[in-house]
């Protein structure tokens, strides 16, 4: 089954790049089914932490509604806090509720033109890293209606 995205509803320059990945990673999992009405794409390089740093761990959950799919957040986790470090929300694009924020910097529309400049950089960085088989585990999380 194809990923079709409703191109409406992206919010930020989403490239095609980034929805064949997802599509060729769906496909691997053979996904989505049907009765599929969301999925969670966890990117996750395991030797990463806070002693020794490493790629940061990346969540994508994208939602079916109609028979197109359409992006419901993007997530950058890293370590902070010392001297217990624990995995926090570094950069936050949340499409559902329409804001984006990097950790101890900004908070915005998800539609400012800042945003989406640094989306652009994000996303090409992270599909670098996927090309470059930075995330030597990736899940999917499939939610059924």
């Amino acid at each position: 089954m194809h990923l079709t995205f409703n191109v409406e509803r992206l919010l930020l320059p989403v490239t095609v790049d980034l929805q064949q990945k997802l599509q060729t990673i769906a496909t691997q999992h053979n996904l989505p089914t049907t009765s599929t009405s969301a999925l969670t794409f966890n990117f996750r390089d395991t030797g990463y932490s806070a002693e020794s740093g490493g790629w940061h761990p990346v969540e994508i959950r994208i939602e079916q509604e109609n028979g197109q799919w359409h992006f419901s957040y993007i997530t950058d986790f890293s370590y902070v806090g010392y001297p217990y470090p624990e995995l926090a929300k570094e950069v936050d694009f949340d499409f559902d509720n329409n804001r984006a924020s990097v950790l101890y910097s900004w908070e915005e529309v998800i539609t400012d033109s800042r945003v989406a400049e640094f989306y652009q950089m994000w996303e090409h960085n992270f599909v670098a890293y996927v090309e470059m088989e930075a995330f030597d585990e990736i899940k999917v999380t499939v939610e059924n209606q």
